[in-house]
């Protein structure tokens, strides 16, 4: 795509003027014929603004009579021998949608494929000007629709999750397609349409994968029974062990299998406990039973699901950045193609749940302070302070006048805690920096509208949770000097010696970065690693569930680019 979008705008005009007015002086009776039938449909369709054909509304109802008009109304997959090759070249793309995760009939493929037969039948492909018409119409919309898709997705995030704040890859569509049909490139174009991410790549592959187990019989569910552990016979663990064969966590060996619960299966087994998010002991308990019979159609889904989260990041995300996946309680620093740190984080409950988006991290406060929403004082702190009126002055908490530069201080035992109802606490507490405060010695800033940033926490326990949603939105993160002494690697003043003795000091420091670092604030529930093992996560805020019903949906009548 990037070749061709790149191309100017100028020679394309002129390439199509000379392309357009050649044909339409030189084009058989019966291209004559499909462009009078083509100018009829569109024109008369202007009225409603929206194109019907053989029953089937174009969803590129604003795009399809731009494109037909910059050609001058000439058909665009009709050649003189017929059916053009790049019709045959857009719907071999078209069946093969499956292949990303799509449905190919939401492309035209039944319509378009009965219309090809149609033709056929009459053994002349030049007496039926209107089939060829409806054929030529279907094509161009097949087309921009898949584009779509490829290149934004299949679906708009925000219209589903009000928390997700969508980066739209955009092109203009018409112009493209007019640029692959006269360099002839139809499947080169839409190829580069998709995510040029590996891990969009990656989960193809595994998609794949797991369809060929399902053609093959998939697999049957596991009985029930007690814990099965290294040492244990069972004829369960020969079942567990074609399964985690099957899966790859277990090396195919020649060996006859064998119900002996032995090291080799204890070893695979944690393999697959680590990538389902479980713990990781090597027992086969109920948690990692109900992982193992988790229906294949369910995790075919689930890479279907995730496929489609990929088609709504930017194209490039940064030579260097910081992903947080919500849903895996991880946050990786990629540099390059690699992981160079990787650590665990808390994040929100699913009352209070982290936003989705992108930003750059701009800053890092050292000891910070806590500046309490007045959501958190109305719901969390002021239920504490009626328990315990020391409760502020035992947490560093100070309160001052209002929200203003410079507002003055004001004693706590001369605040009215009755007046307090939602919306009308008009005073601002902040917690000093030190051990006790929420964010720990440590807070990341990228701008958002969301006021939500990565920081340190007291509450270090809580990482050796395997789910960890325990927060009211930010991100705590496990190894906080580790992510300071990266994102400020670029400032040789800030060493990891002088950033834990500014830490030390208990002094709040406000450092700049010397170069801002792209943060993604992603949920994955399904993502393949290095070794093209997949890992799966719960649906901890029913994400998954919300973007499945929007994809069985009716395709929207209007294109989104």
């Amino acid at each position: 795509m990037r070749h061709l979008i790149l191309k100017s705008t100028v020679a394309v005009i002129v390439l199509l003027g000379l392309f357009c007015g050649s044909q339409a002086s030189d084009s058989p009776p019966v291209r004559e014929r499909v462009r009078a039938l083509i100018v009829e449909r569109i024109q008369g369709a202007a009225a409603s603004s929206e194109v019907l054909c053989r029953n089937e509304f174009l969803c590129g109802s604003t795009l399809v009579p731009r494109f037909y008009r910059t050609r001058k109304f000439n058909p665009a997959w009709i050649d003189e021998a017929g059916i053009s090759i790049q019709a045959t070249a857009l719907l071999e793309m078209i069946r093969a949608a499956h292949l990303e995760g799509l449905t190919a009939d939401e492309y035209h493929l039944a319509g378009i494929e009965s219309l090809i037969t149609e033709i056929r039948k009459t053994g002349d492909w030049q007496r039926d000007a209107h089939a060829l018409a409806d054929l030529d119409l279907l094509l161009t919309d097949s087309f921009l629709i898949y584009a779509s898709h490829l290149l934004a997705g299949r679906v708009d995030p925000e219209t589903i999750h009000s928390k997700w704040l969508a980066y739209t890859r955009k092109a203009d569509l018409v112009e493209l397609l007019q640029i692959a049909l006269l360099t002839k490139s139809i499947g080169v174009t839409l190829k580069e349409l998709r995510p040029a991410h590996e891990g969009y790549g990656m989960m193809r592959n595994a998609l794949k994968r797991y369809r060929d187990i399902a053609s093959r019989g998939g697999w049957h569910a596991i009985p029930d029974g007690p814990i099965l552990q290294r040492g244990d016979v069972s004829f369960r663990v020969v079942m567990i062990r074609r399964r985690l064969t099957m899966m790859g966590d277990l090396t195919k060996t020649r060996q006859k299998l064998t119900p002996v619960f032995d090291d080799t299966l204890d070893r695979a087994v944690r393999r697959y406990q680590k990538r389902h998010g479980l713990k990781v002991d090597g027992i086969v308990g109920a948690k990692t039973l109900a992982q193992l019979n988790m229906p294949l159609t369910d995790r075919i889904r689930a890479l279907e699901i995730n496929l489609e989260r990929w088609r709504w990041l930017p194209h490039h995300l940064g030579d260097r950045y910081i992903n947080v996946n919500v849903a895996g309680f991880n946050l990786e620093v990629i540099e390059g193609d690699d992981a160079v740190i990787s650590m665990r984080v808390v994040v929100g409950t699913n009352y209070r749940r982290t936003p989705l988006f992108t930003s750059r991290m701009t800053s890092l406060v050292i000891n910070p302070y806590w500046n309490i929403p007045p959501t958190l004082v109305e719901e969390d702190i002021y239920p504490l302070v009626q328990k315990n009126p020391q409760y502020l002055a035992a947490q560093k908490i100070r309160i001052f006048s209002d929200w203003s530069e410079g507002a003055p201080e004001v004693d706590s035992t001369r605040v009215d805690w009755s007046r307090l109802h939602k919306g009308t606490f008009y005073y601002k507490l902040r917690q000093d920096p030190g051990p006790h405060n929420a964010l720990g010695r440590l807070k990341f800033l990228f701008p958002n509208k969301f006021a939500v940033y990565l920081h340190d926490t007291p509450h270090r326990q809580l990482f050796k949770r395997n789910k960890r949603g325990f927060s009211s939105g930010c991100i705590r993160v496990e190894k906080p000097i580790a992510l300071a002494v990266y994102v400020l690697n670029r400032d040789a003043e800030w060493t990891r010696a002088r950033i834990e003795s500014a830490v030390n000091s208990g002094q709040r420091y406000v450092v700049r970065l010397p170069e801002a670092i792209p943060v993604h604030v992603l949920y994955w529930t399904a993502w393949v690693d290095r070794d093209g093992m997949v890992h799966f996560r719960d649906d901890i805020y029913g994400r998954d569930r919300l973007l499945d019903a929007a994809l069985r949906e009716k395709p929207s009548s209007r294109i989104r680019p």
